[in-house]
This record gives C-alpha cells, structure tokens and sequence, in this order.
C-alpha cells in the first residue's frame, strides 16, 4: 500500500491529480482523466456512479486504499474519488495497484 500512495502522492505534486467528486466527474466527461481511484470505503452509491461513467467514457477505474489514506498521499483531507491526469504516469499507478493486488 505504501508504495501506490507515495506514487499517487508525487504525481499530485506534480499537479496530475484532480480530487473530490465533481472535479473527478468534470476530467472524466471531458477525457481528460486516465485513470480514476475510488476508495474503498467510499459509498455503494460513490462506486456504481464512478464505475458507470468510467466504463461509459472507457477510462480505467481502480478501487483501492482508503479515504483517509487517499487524501493523506495528496496532501488533503478525506478524499473518496481522485483522478490521474497524466497518462505515463495512470499506467504506472495503475501496474503498481494490480501489483500489490496479486500480492494479496
């Protein structure tokens, strides 16, 4: 887990992160997004909304991590939804998650 949210954590400082919900919502409907991160603890209605859209607009979705630890990796407070910007840097993140998942 520590290494995806250092990761995520320098890719929002390098401002590739959006965060919050309706920011995330704004990047995905304007393709701008590469890759959404949903956290788990996030609600039932927060996940299906973000996994209709993000399969709709064909932008990759992981849930993963916390609220609490999502935002403590941005610099931020509780964060449910974030997005990467940056298309290296989503599949980085998104290999680094599949990775600790198989680990699992």
């Amino acid at each position: 887990m520590n290494r995806v949210l250092q990761f995520l954590g320098l890719c929002a400082r390098g401002r590739h992160v959006q965060s919050g919900a309706f920011s995330v919502e704004k990047n995905v409907k304007r393709h701008r997004a590469a890759l959404v991160v949903v956290a788990e603890d996030a609600s039932e209605n927060t996940k299906k909304d973000f996994r209709d859209m993000c399969s709709y607009y064909h932008t990759d979705l992981r849930i993963y991590g916390s609220k609490i630890s999502i935002g403590h990796a941005i610099g931020q407070k509780m964060r449910a939804v974030v997005c990467v910007t940056d298309r290296k840097m989503a599949e980085a993140l998104c290999q680094k998650i599949d990775a600790e998942s198989t680990t699992e």
